[in-house]
């Protein structure tokens, strides 16, 4: 493959990152291309959504990291979009902006992905821009709705110690088993084999009609609220909706109302099959067949102001499980075919779109990712060109640092 242009392709030297703790780690891309991706996709966005294939890859989620600081500080960047709920968000936004406590406590509730030392990095960094930049600082805001915490589950256990002791046992047995889906998904424990064997909605959906049934149990302390939340946690899971999550339309609603709100440019973290400027069939739910994304509601309603930018690789160790090289049918196969650590292409570009464009399979990494099955796990897109405007790919990849 020729370079013919730097805007179409990019292959640029590799380069280590800084030994600064708030620096995260360049890898495998220079700070000349970095400079460079995000001036190409900054000009006249709104919202730049930024897709790994896996969130397992210190150098996947680096070069997001590396990228989101660019459009901070060269283009005027100011929000961030998660994939987790508001109430934690707005935890990690009241972290970057008070510096109260520290990274990692902040993030001690957050969505397993997110519990990470490089996730904790970027909060550092988000806090210390925050700190020299205090009229105009960076937000954090989530795509889902508040849903329920650890401490909800305590709150109705306490509740029923206090009011009906001789129900907490039976209350017990219905909410310990499903509270670990706070820290493994069920959908992840079920293909890990260490899920308990009942569905967690139904245990759910039993422990609020035992509370129901408890004497004054809503006089004023919220414990039904709390037991309802639980239910909406579970009955609207992975697990819970059979593979089939039916949220992408609120989760998209949250960041364009909170854009058109606050008229800030924003930055949208995610995996690829949520940022896809076109619909997209799952690995989770084939049968389906394309679905609408997040991305995709965005490329309506924003057009060309927003961009899709999706971050894959090659091969390499995760940590809990070693991806091997992709099958053929693959886009990263075939991006793989530049023997370079990191290479980019802006499908943007006429001839650029000419030669990579049309129906295209990507691969993905969930939380049910099986090595064997390599080939099946991707999304498929319809066009490339359409789903993605700018794809980085990354030759080999290192696992995250989990947080304890």
């Amino acid at each position: 493959m020729k370079n013919d242009t730097a805007a179409s392709h990019g292959f640029l030297p590799s380069h280590t990152g800084s030994s600064d703790p708030q620096q995260a780690d360049v890898g495998p891309l220079s700070d000349a291309t970095l400079d460079e991706l995000a001036e190409k996709f900054a000009a006249a966005t709104t919202i730049v959504g930024i897709g790994e294939s896996t969130r397992a890859s210190r150098e996947t989620f680096g070069v997001r990291d590396q990228l989101f600081r660019r459009l901070v500080q060269h283009h005027g960047f100011r929000a961030l979009a998660i994939q987790d709920s508001s109430g934690i968000a707005a935890g990690l936004d009241r972290y970057v902006h008070t510096g109260e406590g520290d990274a990692a406590a902040a993030l001690d509730g957050a969505w397993r992905p997110w519990r990470t030392a490089e996730m904790a990095a970027a909060l550092e960094w988000i806090r210390a821009f925050n700190r020299d930049h205090p009229d105009d600082p960076i937000r954090i805001f989530g795509v889902q709705p508040v849903r329920a915490q650890p401490e909800d589950y305590d709150a109705v256990l306490d509740h029923v110690h206090g009011s009906a002791p001789e129900r907490l046992a039976e209350v017990a047995s219905h909410l310990e088993p499903i509270r670990t889906a706070h820290r493994i998904d069920e959908h992840v424990q079920r293909a890990r084999g260490m899920h308990p064997g009942r569905p967690f909605a139904d245990h759910a959906r039993d422990a609020l009609a035992l509370i129901r049934s408890l004497p004054d149990v809503d006089h004023g302390d919220g414990i039904l609220a709390r037991m309802r939340l639980i239910v909406d946690f579970h009955e609207g899971s992975v697990a819970g909706q059979g593979f089939a999550t039916d949220d992408v339309a609120l989760w998209a609603a949250a960041i364009g109302d909170y854009q058109r709100r606050t008229g800030l440019r924003v930055v949208y973290w995610d995996g690829i099959a949520h940022t896809s400027a076109a619909a997209v069939t799952s690995p989770l739910a084939p049968e389906r067949g394309p679905q609408p994304s997040e991305g995709s509601l965005l490329r309506q309603w924003y057009g060309a102001q927003y961009v899709s930018v999706a971050i894959g690789f090659h091969h390499g160790d995760l940590g809990v499980v070693t991806v091997p090289e992709p099958a053929r049918d693959l886009i990263d196969a075939k991006l793989g075919e530049v023997d370079l650590p990191a290479h980019w292409l802006d499908l943007r570009h006429d001839a650029v779109r000419r030669q990579w464009d049309g129906p295209a399979k990507a691969r993905v990494i969930s939380g049910v990712y099986d090595p064997s099955r390599d080939a099946a796990e991707h999304i498929a897109v319809a066009s490339l060109a359409d789903a993605f405007d700018v794809l980085i790919h990354i030759r080999r990849v290192t696992p995250v640092r989990w947080l304890p």
